[in-house]
């Protein structure tokens, strides 16, 4: 039986807390000249950033003013900008409403993503994935403080290898679709970043080294099939693995994009912090 029920409980009332908390100011590059366009940004948690300060919208969407888009809004100024990234979604989320819920309270729906876009739209960016695997759920299964606990990638292996097959047809008809609602839109496609470097850092972060590395290779198996959907559908992969490696949630907390188990920053668990946030941002715009 593993000893991760703690855990759990600490990092669910540390998400709940953080919410209340004001963030300590990281500074932002200033706003450049305003850039024709219009920008819509769609997607999951990691591309929200609940809770990093200060929060917009629906508060169960978990969205932060300090996300990556606000960050590329900020540096670009787009005539237009239109921010619809939500925790929990997954690729149906993109055409059909999701409903929203917080700390047991229902929150009502959000409207489906694509929603926000219009044939005038000339960049998006996405993050999915994430959720349709069910990457963070497995993550907190196999959280354990039991060094001796049997590895959890037997329980869950073959079930994330069928899902990251599945995934493929399902961003391959969101990038459609996007496409035929944005026509003139550049879009451009995030991955998922280092979340834990190999071996982990058992205790600090409480999953024993050989799930650390099927965690993080499971992120890398999504990140490869994003990618490979992404050439084919007209659309531009932006490879954040790479760049956030040893920014993973074993390092200082000076250093880290993400957070672990137990945040040390204003940020949900395994989720990036508002540095992450910043990050992803430079590497989209080195993109653009």
């Amino acid at each position: 039986m593993r000893a991760a029920q703690s855990v759990r409980r600490l990092a669910g009332a540390l998400l709940t807390a953080s919410a209340t908390v004001a963030a300590v100011c990281l500074g932002a590059a200033p706003a450049q000249a305003a850039t024709a366009g219009v920008y819509v940004a769609l997607g999951d948690s990691m591309a929200s950033g609940p809770l990093i300060m200060d929060p917009t919208g629906n508060l169960a969407c978990g969205r932060s003013t300090h996300n990556y888009a606000h960050t590329l809004q900020e540096r670009y100024g787009f005539s237009t900008f239109r921010d619809v990234t939500c925790s929990g979604a997954d690729t149906a989320d993109m055409t059909s409403p999701q409903h929203l819920s917080l700390l047991g309270q229902d929150m009502g729906y959000a409207p489906a993503q694509f929603d926000a876009l219009s044939a005038d739209t000339t960049l998006v960016t996405l993050t999915i994935g994430g959720n349709d695997i069910g990457l963070v759920g497995i993550a907190q299964e196999c959280m354990t403080l039991n060094p001796f606990a049997t590895p959890c990638k037997g329980e869950f292996e073959a079930e994330v290898a069928a899902k990251t097959e599945a995934l493929g047809p399902k961003l391959a008809s969101v990038l459609d679709g996007i496409h035929a609602r944005s026509p003139q839109a550049r879009v451009l496609v995030t991955g998922y970043g280092e979340y834990i470097r190999k071996g982990g850092c058992f205790p600090l972060q409480p999953v024993l080294p050989k799930d650390s590395d099927f965690l993080q290779a499971s992120v890398d198996a999504m990140n490869a099939k994003i990618s490979s959907t992404s050439a084919a559908h007209g659309a531009t992969y932006v490879d954040v693995r790479t760049p956030s490696a040893g920014h993973d949630a074993c390092q200082a907390p000076e250093k880290k994009w993400v957070e672990g188990y137990v945040p040390t920053d204003l940020a949900a668990p395994l989720h990036p912090n508002r540095r992450g946030e910043e990050a992803y941002a430079g590497i989209i715009a080195a993109k653009l």
